[in-house]
């Protein structure tokens, strides 16, 4: 399905399901490198939706676990069949509300992605205490009041290295004979490290 070594996996190859957000091709890139992923690690994709992250990095990290934890059964299903879609077999996906399913989890993370979540600072305080030292956290906000939760959260936990990133993308799309740049909605994207 994809045979390339590159993350920027074109939104069309992934199987969806009617209003469920899919992040964005750009976005993922963003994403991943605010992740700083390594050859072996854990990581939770906290929010998975389409499973479009957890895809991305179990395809570039062949010997990492990543734990795509979405609330939605259906969606949950989503994902697996997205992972048998791209053959990646080191996605678990399990079906829980964050942060109610942390302490059911396999394993703890070395980095955590948080897709939203509608009390998204709550998740980020929740999960960060399992994170190990040196440990980092990306995450999304769509919108002005997780923007704002995030950040809070971030400060709090005194979170080091902290970096924001705000897209600001743009696609050639054809419309009737002409063809235009279409803007995707921006999105910011936060990351932190954990430093005792």
């Amino acid at each position: 399905m994809w045979q390339y070594k590159t993350p920027g996996i074109p939104d069309e190859l992934f199987d969806r399901l009617p209003g469920i957000p899919m992040t964005k091709r750009e976005v993922r890139l963003l994403i991943l490198s605010g992740l700083r992923l390594e050859e072996k690690s854990v990581i939770w994709d906290i929010g998975a939706g389409t499973g479009t992250i957890s895809i991305e990095i179990g395809l570039l990290c062949p010997n990492t676990k990543i734990i795509a934890i979405e609330r939605d059964p259906e969606v949950a299903g989503l994902i697996r069949q997205n992972c048998r879609r791209f053959e990646v077999e080191n996605v678990e996906v399990v079906e829980g509300n964050a942060p109610d399913c942390f302490d059911t989890l396999p394993e703890k993370p070395d980095r955590i992605c948080i897709g939203g979540g509608k009390s998204i600072k709550n998740i980020l305080t929740s999960c960060w205490g399992y994170l190990p030292e040196g440990g980092r956290l990306v995450a999304t906000a769509s919108n002005l009041e997780n923007l704002y939760q995030i950040s809070e959260g971030l400060a709090e936990l005194r979170a080091c290295n902290i970096e924001v990133v705000q897209s600001s993308i743009n696609r050639l799309e054809k419309r009737g004979l002409s063809q235009v740049f279409a803007a995707i909605a921006p999105i910011f994207i936060l990351s932190g490290e954990k430093i005792s």
